[in-house]
């Protein structure tokens, strides 16, 4: 195998890493999502709520299939909660997972 070819097979490695990495990072923020969501809403299944976050994140791509999931759920719950509170709390429910996932210093 030339030298080309072993950096392209580590190059490959890892980017399969990073991605199975964000991908647990993102499994992480849902949980807490979930869990957060719930304890708003006064839901005493907050693990079982959490599932239902994760698993609205396989819908579609991106974070929008999340935050439909929340905005709607709060809403019918009558949580008064604005969209931007919810983004922020997706934004730091995500760096908080990625620090843990990654090994990073809090």
């Amino acid at each position: 195998m030339s030298g080309f070819d072993e950096r392209e097979n580590a190059q490959e490695t890892k980017f399969v890493m990073d991605a199975a990495k964000e991908f647990k990072a993102e499994a992480k923020r849902n949980k807490a999502l979930g869990v957060w969501a719930a304890e708003l809403m006064g839901r005493e299944d907050a693990d079982k709520y959490a599932l239902e976050v994760i698993m609205a994140d396989m819908e579609e791509a991106g974070d929008d299939d999340v935050f439909r999931k929340l905005r709607k759920d709060l809403t019918v719950s009558g949580v008064d909660v604005s969209d931007q509170a919810i983004r922020d709390k997706m934004n730091e429910c995500l760096n908080a997972a990625r620090k843990e996932v990654y090994g990073l210093e809090a």
